[in-house]
């Protein structure tokens, strides 16, 4: 049986709105408040890896258990900011990759479905021309040009 509509719900125009608003929502509170590095400072600053990150947390467990040995030259408020926005940060950034997952993995699903029917659309267009039917030739030549063989070979069998 051939693989056709492979998604069966589909997104409508209300759920694009409420999704855009809700990544321009996104954007506007992120406003002024992320910061768009370039390639050699990415790499200069770079992620402090998960092993050092552990560092972090320890020395936050300190910082609160056992304030007496607190440095003078931390800004420690500014170290809990640091922590409290990095916390939130990693958040965001694993939901909005199960989120890309989710929408890429769709996208792909949509793009076969398209692609599928446009294989089927070509046959039809091409079985026409060979009957002759008038205004079909001229669309089976134009759709041709996506394949990688004349015009007058059949594209690949729809899965």
């Amino acid at each position: 049986m051939p693989l056709k509509d492979l998604l069966q719900s589909q997104l409508t125009p209300a759920n694009i709105t409420a999704v855009n608003a809700a990544l321009g929502s996104i954007e506007t509170n992120l406003s002024g408040k992320t910061v768009n590095l370039t390639p050699d400072e990415r790499k200069k600053y770079g992620s402090i890896n998960e092993q050092n990150k552990l560092l972090v947390n320890k020395v936050n467990d300190y910082r609160q258990s056992q304030p007496q040995f607190n440095s003078p030259q931390v800004d420690w408020t500014e170290f809990q900011n640091d922590l409290a926005a990095r916390t939130a940060l990693d958040g965001f950034l694993s939901r909005l990759a199960s989120i890309t997952e989710q929408i890429s993995d769709t996208k792909i699903l949509h793009d076969n479905d398209n692609y599928q029917q446009s294989l089927t659309q070509y046959s039809y267009v091409s079985y026409m021309a060979s009957e002759n039917v008038p205004g079909t030739t001229t669309i089976k030549e134009d759709l041709g040009q996506f394949f990688n063989r004349p015009a007058t070979e059949t594209p690949p069998a729809t899965k």
